[in-house]
């Protein structure tokens, strides 16, 4: 059976609340489905860093490897650091990683969170509970 990873990536922060955002939400994730193993990891301020991400990975049996970046937009750590760690040519979204045992696997870059209507609906749940809030 094939087991494929999945790094989500957040941008860090000092303060803690931020990473128990990406790790919580890493954990609801996992728990969603078996499809992946789920790893997070922070491109900034917080631990574990994207490279120890990356090393984590590599001492699992894996098949393929996606990297996801919890991000709202493309901006320069999404266009430019993430790829770069992964070793991608610039533009692309796919290449090669190599776990502990010298396997090649396939690695791919997913989108950051972009327009979707989910996240309309997010922005909206969170304008209500504040109203709500207030009264």
């Amino acid at each position: 059976m094939s087991k494929n990873g999945l790094l989500l990536v957040g941008h860090g922060s000092r303060l803690q609340y931020n990473k128990e955002l990406i790790t919580t939400t890493a954990q609801m994730m996992a728990d969603k489905t078996d499809k992946y193993l789920i790893k997070s990891c922070f491109m900034e301020n917080s631990v574990p860093t994207v490279p120890e991400g990356l090393d984590a990975m590599r001492k699992e049996d894996l098949d393929l490897l996606v990297v996801v970046p919890l991000f709202l937009a493309k901006g320069i750590h999404v266009l430019r650091d993430i790829p770069g760690l992964l070793g991608l040519e610039s533009g692309s979204n796919r290449g090669v990683f190599t776990l502990d045992s010298g396997k090649e696997i396939p690695v791919v870059y997913a989108e950051p969170i972009g327009i979707d209507p989910l996240l309309a609906e997010l922005m909206l749940k969170n304008a209500e509970n504040a109203v709500a809030a207030h009264l």
